[in-house]
């Protein structure tokens, strides 16, 4: 069991939560239960599948989790794409967004690349 507070990919994955949050609640009201919702759990998954790994039993269940955190970011790099193009995110917003993201990816491909060479 691990402190997923400890992970610098937590920290930087839960304050991207914050941040999308944030945004969707400016998106029309049409879409809080379409494109709203479908972005802020893509947002989610991706620091409470670290959190739920931490407390899985031995190293590879935890990279089972951050497996699905890769798979929810890359999720969210699309929709982030999609409501750029639909105008409910601002170019520069999407570029930020997008760079935090891209570093959140690497970061988790590097943990599992760490995790998973412990394990031969």
């Amino acid at each position: 069991m691990y402190d997923y507070r400890k992970y610098t990919v937590w920290q930087k994955s839960h304050q991207l939560v914050l941040k999308t949050y944030r945004l969707t609640n400016n998106f029309p009201k049409n879409e809080q239960y379409n494109l709203t919702s479908q972005i802020n759990r893509a947002a989610l998954s991706i620091p409470t599948n670290i959190a739920e790994g931490c407390g899985r039993n031995g190293q590879k269940e935890f990279i089972r989790f951050l497996n699905i955190s890769s798979g929810s970011a890359a999720e969210l790099d699309y929709l982030f794409l999609l409501a750029k193009d639909l105008n409910f995110i601002s170019d520069e917003n999407y570029v930020a967004l997008n760079e935090e993201l891209i570093e959140i990816r690497k970061m988790l491909f590097a943990l599992i690349q760490k995790i998973s060479s412990t394990l031969t």
